[in-house]
């Protein structure tokens, strides 16, 4: 697993925002908080936490602290839940999702990936930048 990065939440922030097309760095901490909040309440143990100390300091709490999904999310509705909390379309849910994920995909390495997409239903590696497992 890759050592934890503690980098400065505003690397991560500039990283969401590029990726993202976000103007501003708020725009992208507006996404990192939705995102990580869903993604959290969807993964549970080690990988949960093992994701958390790979991300600034900041945003482990979005990972960990929220209470667990009562049932799984399709990839839509994963972005569906997303759009929901920050009060916008799909098509910018969308962006904000691929942005996170695509950035959280970045800092784990493929075997802690590998771990958070057995947790997801089918088709949500595709928000990552990735392809599904096998």
């Amino acid at each position: 697993m890759n050592e934890p990065v503690n980098e400065p939440v505003e690397a991560l922030l500039d990283r969401v925002r590029e990726r993202g097309g976000y103007v501003r760095r708020q725009e992208a901490a507006g996404a990192v908080q939705s995102v990580l909040e869903v993604l959290g309440a969807h993964l549970v143990g080690d990988d949960r936490t093992d994701l958390a100390r790979l991300l600034p300091r900041q945003c482990g709490p979005l990972l960990t602290e929220g209470a667990p999904a009562g049932e799984p999310l399709t990839p839509t509705a994963f972005i569906a839940e997303v759009g929901a909390r920050v009060d916008v379309d799909a098509i910018r849910a969308r962006r904000a999702v691929t942005a996170v994920l695509g950035t959280v995909a970045e800092v784990a390495d493929d075997a802690l990936l590998r771990r958070i997409l057995t947790q997801l239903p089918p088709g949500h590696a595709g928000l990552f930048g990735r392809t599904d497992p096998t």
